[in-house]
């Protein structure tokens, strides 16, 4: 398959065997430009300033789903319960290192910290994945009076 982070939105809609429509290239185009994970809400408002083609709730979130489904994006759950989605190339630039999670806004950080090594498993398991987030405040919601 294709870099899912460089190819044209086209190119992976075609390699993966879907329509291509001008919703879906407008989504993954969002997504590979995203400097984090963004919400359907997020999504939206950045897709809704062009207004010469808008995307209604509903459609944007079949896009989203058929997008997951077909590998194209990844969905994840931030600490507010909120799907965030990603474009699914950029897995490769979130591994290694640490990610901060704000529990105000729900918005994802990327730290320049390597994450601690794995523990060690007892006999028999076997180790699929290491997520390491770090919670709390991000500085913009750290920087508003406290209601």
């Amino acid at each position: 398959m294709a870099d899912l982070h460089s190819a044209s939105p086209d190119n992976l809609l075609r390699t993966v065997g879907i329509k291509v429509t001008r919703g879906r290239v407008r989504v993954i185009a969002a997504l590979q430009a995203a400097r984090q994970p963004m919400s359907h809400a997020e999504i939206g408002t950045q897709l809704g300033a062009d207004a010469a083609v808008p995307l209604d709730r509903v459609t944007l979130y079949r896009i989203l789903e058929s997008l997951v489904a077909v590998g194209l994006a990844l969905r994840a759950v931030d600490t507010r319960g909120v799907f965030r989605f990603s474009a699914a190339g950029t897995l490769h630039r979130h591994e290694g290192h640490v990610h901060f999670r704000c529990t105000d806004c729900g918005g994802v950080f990327c730290l320049k910290a390597a994450p601690p090594s794995p523990p060690k498993l007892p006999r028999g398991f076997r180790l699929a994945a290491v997520e390491f987030d770090v919670r709390g405040t991000c500085a913009v919601c750290s920087a508003r009076p406290a209601a």
